[in-house]
């Protein structure tokens, strides 16, 4: 059920924003990178999108990625379940994407961020800042060379342009992912750049 309703959002979203750019599937197929057929299974709702999917499209179509998964806010109160959620896997990340809040000039999504033992998830750069939260275990992130080690609780904000990494260290991490970026970013979102 969450899967599906999720499926459903990303299908009418992608289908609006496509047609809004005035793009083809054929040109979303290659500006993206994905199969025209992998496309129009998610515009129908019946695909099985990856995190590095939904990043491509984020890119290709230069939207932020909660464009793609959020459907709008019907009042004040935004109530959000976990299990109503659809989870997009990476190499190494399960991410829920939580809200997203629009901040005059800036854009911030919410991430629950769950970072699997032994994998590292890649990042080649991308535009705005990443903040993580980490809530439980023990996770390295930032530059490859250099990554920060952070634990519970601990807290580290940097610039998302440069290629960093998200690895553990004796088992999964659960953490709170914050992507800021400008409003009037052509091209934001966390995964134009996951590898």
């Amino acid at each position: 059920m969450v899967r599906e309703r999720a499926g459903q959002v990303l299908a009418a979203n992608l289908r609006a924003l496509r047609e809004a750019g005035g793009l083809s599937l054929s040109e979303l197929a290659r500006r993206s990178g994905i199969a025209k057929g992998t496309l129009s299974q998610l515009e129908s709702g019946t695909g099985n999108p990856t995190i590095e999917t939904v990043f491509s499209l984020s890119n290709a179509l230069g939207v932020p990625v909660s464009n793609l998964l959020t459907e709008p806010a019907d009042s004040e109160v935004v109530l959000v379940r976990g299990v109503d959620v659809d989870v997009l896997s990476g190499t190494a990340v399960d991410l829920r994407m939580l809200r997203r809040l629009d901040l005059r000039e800036t854009v911030v999504e919410v991430y629950d961020q769950r970072v699997r033992a032994g994998e590292v998830q890649r990042s080649t750069g991308h535009p705005g800042r990443e903040h993580v939260l980490v809530t439980e275990g023990v996770l390295l992130v930032g530059p490859p060379g250099a990554p920060y080690r952070l634990g519970p609780g601990d807290y580290v904000c940097f610039p998302a342009g440069g290629p960093h990494v998200y690895e553990t260290v004796d088992g999964p991490v659960t953490s709170v992912l914050l992507l800021e970026y400008a409003a009037d970013d052509p091209g934001p979102g966390l995964g134009a750049h996951w590898d």
